[in-house]
């Protein structure tokens, strides 16, 4: 079964550092709780807020060692008056056999405001 698996964090500024260690976090985040392999994932889109611009976030998954092969792209969010600010935004497509109820989706930082419902408080070891 294919499976898309969300997620989303705030950065506290237009900072390269923070992008991609913010972004970093929210894959590592969701791969540990979905106990996700590198040949299960079949893309990741990343997409970041206009305000968002010193760095690519999918240059974040090019420091993980193992996730070469896996292709990431990203994209401009749609610019929405009452939008969240400086969010990066997941979605990771795997081949899994967990239910959609099983999928664990990760919010961090102000981005739980997004999805409370579906944010986990802490990450599982």
């Amino acid at each position: 079964m294919v499976r898309g698996i969300r997620g989303a964090t705030t950065v506290e500024e237009n900072k390269e550092h923070f992008i991609l260690d913010a972004t970093e976090q929210l894959f590592v985040d969701i791969v540990k709780q979905n106990n996700i392999k590198p040949e299960d994932v079949a893309q990741v889109l990343l997409t970041a807020t206009s305000d968002l611009n010193a760095a690519f976030p999918a240059k974040a998954m090019r420091r993980l060692e193992g996730w070469d092969y896996v292709p990431v792209t990203c994209a401009q969010e749609i610019n929405v008056a009452s939008g969240m600010p400086l969010c990066i935004r997941m979605l990771m497509t795997v081949n899994t056999d967990k239910t959609q109820q099983q999928i664990k989706h990760v919010y961090l930082n102000n981005a739980v405001k997004l999805r409370p419902d579906l944010a986990q408080t802490e990450v599982d070891s």
